[in-house]
């Protein structure tokens, strides 16, 4: 028996990354799963052994009739949805005197509003079956960083919207926790590496290694250390923890 035997989730930003490895998690343990993303075509053959339970769909997640209309077509195909992790997310990294209104409003409207835009869009299913679980994947950014105000605010947001919907929807049967991860070695963190010279980072193995130095556990994340703690919110195991902010950081303090 699987954690998620004949339930079924939604997981943004599924394709590669933090995602796709959630995905996999999910699957392994019984779910059907449809994948959200940019880049949904084709992400079913990275699954080779659960592709009859993938349901592929091209999202633009900041776009809320196109989320409406993804999450229809998975309530119409499976006639139930039990989980969503809302892991799609960029960064646009610069300093505020150097960032456009572009490159704030593309990290809020996928990182934020994206992540606004699935919860809404679940919430009637989740609502009519009493039970749904919601994790969101915010970041230890939410704290604050360098030539991150845009990334910063949309996480932060994040964290600040699970709380008020753990508010509103548990007495519903809906759970609503976050996951927030520090430096995890993925795509994105190779965006972030070329991001650096923004971020006035001259050296950026030089600023790895001293990450590492002061982190307690001397590693940087990988995409499983935070999937297996989205496994668990989303999971039976969970069932009393809703408005929780989740570190997966290595560290206390980072």
């Amino acid at each position: 028996m699987g954690l998620f035997d004949g339930k079924i989730a939604i997981v943004t930003g599924g394709a590669r990354g933090v995602g796709e490895v959630t995905v996999r998690q999910l699957l392994i343990q019984g779910a059907r799963v449809a994948i959200f993303d940019r880049l949904a075509e084709g992400a079913k053959k990275k699954f080779k052994d659960h592709e009859e339970r993938i349901l592929e769909i091209t999202v633009d997640v900041s776009n809320l009739s196109d989320v409406e209309k993804a999450v229809r077509l998975v309530g119409e195909t499976y006639h139930r949805i039990d989980v969503i992790v809302n892991n799609a997310g960029i960064l646009q990294d610069n300093f505020i005197e150097e960032m456009t209104e572009e490159e704030w409003d593309q990290v809020i409207d996928i990182n934020l509003k994206g992540s606004f835009n699935c919860c809404k869009a679940v919430t009637p299913y989740m609502k009519r079956q009493k039970y749904g679980k919601i994790v969101n994947v915010s970041s230890l950014a939410a704290l604050g960083a360098t030539a991150r105000v845009n990334y910063a605010a949309s996480k932060a947001g994040i964290q600040g919207m699970t709380r008020a919907l753990a508010l509103e929807l548990g007495h519903s049967g809906i759970f609503v926790n976050a996951v927030a991860p520090g430096y995890i070695e993925t795509d994105m963190s190779r965006v972030s590496e070329a991001f650096a010279s923004k971020r006035g980072i001259a050296d950026f193995d030089s600023f790895k290694k001293a990450y590492i130095a002061k982190n307690p556990i001397q590693r940087f994340g990988q995409p499983e250390d935070v999937a297996n703690v989205i496994e668990f919110l989303a999971s039976d195991k969970s069932a009393y923890v809703t408005g929780q902010i989740i570190y997966v950081s290595g560290s206390p303090g980072l």
